[in-house]
């Protein structure tokens, strides 16, 4: 029975059109996709090594399909082979990962035949995402920045800035406190919310003339949310 169910196939064997045709699609797709993920991020900001890891995924994926058709034990021997693989990349943002799965699911469809399938799917995805990117969806309206603060050990840092940041700011809060120049300075970090309405140098401004004109620098913390 166990080598009845390992030797059971349905599916006609592969022939060198439908091959090439899987891998047509499948890159025609991947480039697509590829084209989507570096237009929905931000200028310079994507990855050339991820931008050409999504063009060859959808070809290595139907490959694997094809190989494998409903061949049980080809299944497993494949599964033992990718067993050894070990990925050392560090995992990106949950967008990054979106766009694995959607290069994945393009050169499923590819390798089971499905060619308008996949490319309709590819087409009617990308498109949700260069609209949802043109929308901003999801963005937050207000940007946190990271302000940093040095104030000499005399000056009540709890107390120092609230006024400042109560007429800045939409919301504040410190996050840590530590000591420097054996212990004559203090280095606050805050994570504020600035007013869309109000000037960022008058806010500046405001905290160098409280602080004696020590170090300052405010930061953007990285948004990575789509």
């Amino acid at each position: 029975m166990l080598d009845t169910i390992l030797s059971y196939t349905t599916e006609a064997p592969v022939t060198i059109k439908m091959a090439l045709m899987a891998i047509v699609v499948s890159f025609v797709s991947g480039i697509i996709i590829s084209l989507t993920y570096m237009k929905t991020h931000e200028k310079g900001r994507h990855s050339q090594n991820f931008a050409l890891t999504i063009v060859i995924l959808p070809a290595i994926i139907s490959t694997i399909i094809m190989l494998i058709g409903s061949d049980i034990a080809k299944a497993f021997s494949l599964a033992g082979a990718f067993s050894i693989i070990r990925f050392r990349s560090a995992p990106g943002d949950p967008k990054d990962i979106a766009y694995v799965l959607f290069s994945m699911a393009a050169g499923l469809a590819a390798g089971v035949s499905l060619h308008a399938f996949s490319i309709m799917f590819t087409l009617v995805l990308c498109l949700i995402m260069l609209l949802l990117n043109k929308i901003n969806y999801g963005k937050s309206r207000s940007t946190v920045k990271n302000l940093k603060v040095t104030i000499p050990e005399d000056l009540d840092y709890e107390q120092a800035f609230n006024s400042i940041f109560e007429e800045y700011t939409e919301s504040f809060c410190l996050t840590y406190v530590k000591t420097s120049a054996m212990g004559s300075l203090y280095q606050l970090s805050y994570d504020v919310t600035i007013k869309d309405s109000l000037n960022v140098k008058a806010f500046m401004d405001e905290i160098r003339i409280r602080n004696g004109n020590l170090n300052i620098s405010l930061n953007m913390i990285e948004d990575n949310s789509y």
